[in-house]
């Protein structure tokens, strides 16, 4: 089947075949490999994307369920070589360690800072307990979320 969707600001339309999940077209198709495959099973977070603006593990989504509709991975977030908020946030905080889990992390707080400016690190820690990361404890993930919830703050301030 033809699907089309926007990816990361841009119109892209594809055959694939009806059973395709998302994760494997974005890898395989269009070979933006930020996005991870972890688990298969949706359990780990590692293939997170904002699928219409909302968290979505690309793993449990079929790529004809996304057409007609706006998908931003990990590659999306950059803008013009500069970091998101989130992104610096991560390498500043020293949030990542094998960094496997990264760009789910990054993608499930940009949602979450979408619907809440200034999370509490409860609030931080709840939304993003559907991501498995083995190497940091969280500490430092949670330290970064709130790194970038400060600087998009003073940004939009400033702005």
């Amino acid at each position: 089947m033809e699907i089309t969707l926007e990816v990361n600001g841009k119109s892209i339309t594809r055959e694939v075949e009806d059973r395709t999940l998302l994760v494997h077209f974005l890898r395989e198709t269009l070979t933006m490999t930020g996005t991870h495959v972890g688990c298969d099973t949706s359990n780990c977070g590692a293939c997170t994307v904002l699928l219409n603006g909302k968290a979505v593990k690309s793993c449990s989504v079929l790529a004809a369920q996304a057409s007609g509709g706006s998908v931003t991975t990990i590659e999306g977030m950059s803008t013009n070589g500069t970091l998101h908020p989130l992104q610096e946030g991560f390498k500043d905080q020293h949030g990542l360690q094998c960094g496997f889990c990264t760009p789910g992390m990054i993608m499930t707080a940009a949602d979450l800072l979408a619907r809440n400016s200034d999370p509490s690190e409860t609030e931080i820690r709840e939304a993003l307990e559907g991501n498995y990361c083995r190497c940091t404890g969280y500490h430092n993930i949670v330290k970064a979320v709130q790194f970038a919830a400060d600087k998009m703050k003073t940004e939009s301030v400033n702005a």
